[in-house]
């Protein structure tokens, strides 16, 4: 569910003020994760790596209390229940987006993650809950390796949104650098850096 709270009443009121009529409130942060564990686990259970990657992702937001709050139009809504988009290319050779409820449960974000990714390849159609939850966008650029990646500032989509490309493999170990755009209305850079950071905790963590 989301509804329309009064932003004085929350911790972003200052933010509200100052970043809602700023000309460029969108912050974007990179960094370099280290997705070893991320590729064992891939491949011991037979899981897809950007499956397990939005897993992590809606597991580290989840745990942020500003993940679910978000500037919309001249408003700022409140949710209760976070989901994360994946691009899907489509049978018509476009693409789709399809937005995956998370779970805190991976065998059931597995299942909804195959199947709704799935019938938007094969219907041509988003799976969109931008109504229902605040949605964590992602795209994969996996045709090369990147270094980073600036997304949209229109002030339309004020989504937060992660991007990566190709992971790169190591002597020792396997990263992926990603780019994490945010609306700074939703958060400050100290929110961001904490879910970058449990990010990487998530990604050791899973099994």
């Amino acid at each position: 569910m989301a509804k329309e709270i009064d932003p004085q009443k929350t911790s972003r009121a200052a933010a509200f003020a100052i970043w809602m009529q700023a000309p460029n409130p969108m912050v974007t942060l990179m960094k370099t994760l280290d997705v070893s564990n991320l590729i064992r686990v891939s491949r011991r259970r037979h899981l897809k790596f950007n499956m397990l990657l939005c897993f992590c992702i809606g597991k580290a937001a989840a745990q942020i209390r500003e993940f679910y709050l978000l500037p919309v139009r001249q408003t700022l809504m409140q949710y209760d229940s976070l989901a994360v988009s994946v691009i899907v290319p489509n049978k018509q050779g476009g693409l789709c987006s399809c937005d995956i409820l998370f779970r805190n449960d991976l065998r059931a974000f597995h299942r909804d993650y195959m199947k709704y990714t799935r019938l938007a390849a094969e219907r041509c159609q988003e799976h969109d809950l931008s109504a229902e939850s605040m949605v964590i966008g992602t795209s994969a650029v996996t045709e090369t390796d990147l270094d980073g990646a600036v997304g949209m500032n229109s002030g339309i989509y004020n989504n937060p949104f992660m991007i990566w490309g190709r992971y790169r493999k190591g002597l020792l170990r396997c990263t992926l650098p990603v780019s994490f755009q945010f609306h700074h209305t939703q958060m400050d850079g100290g929110h961001a850096g904490r879910f970058l950071e449990l990010l990487q905790c998530e990604i050791n963590r899973i099994r």
